[in-house]
């Protein structure tokens, strides 16, 4: 299978991807999907499956990541003002949270597991209008391994 690249909605903070709860009559605590995650999940699924993607990649993969924060309305002034940096003053999920809604809302989708990622890039891009996530996960071709004849 190629590289595949989908444009998945922002994500929803990691801080609010699981729910952890304590039922009656339970003696630890229950950990599940909020209902953000469940939405989050179910948005991914129906963009790769109308993507064409059909079944996860199977193996190691690499996966790339850019997040694009909402471009606030006031952005032109911002940029005035401070050129170089104006996008560090947009609110954005930083990367290490996302990555962890991405991975998860993949997983069993575009690949098998993210036990089998085994390069990751990420970087937090300029807004440029809404927020989204933009992903390219491509398989890890493995060399072949000839035992040696000595």
């Amino acid at each position: 299978m190629d590289a595949v690249t989908l444009t998945l909605p922002y994500p929803c903070s990691a801080n609010i991807y699981w729910r952890t709860y304590m039922p009656k009559g339970f003696k630890a605590p229950v950990t599940t999907l909020s209902k953000q995650a469940k939405d989050y999940k179910s948005a991914v699924y129906l963009l790769a499956k109308e993507a064409g993607i059909r079944k996860p990649m199977a193996g190691r993969v690499a996966v790339s990541y850019t997040l694009f924060p909402k471009r606030p309305q006031d952005w032109a002034k911002r940029a005035a003002k401070d050129p170089m940096t104006w996008d560090d003053t947009v609110q954005c999920l930083d990367l290490d949270n996302a990555l962890k809604v991405m991975l998860d809302s993949l997983k069993g989708i575009v690949f098998e597991d993210d036990k089998f990622v085994h390069e990751l890039h990420g970087r937090r891009a300029e807004p440029d209008g809404e927020g989204r996530l933009e992903v390219t996960v491509r398989p890890i071709v493995q060399p072949s391994h000839q035992p040696s004849l000595i």
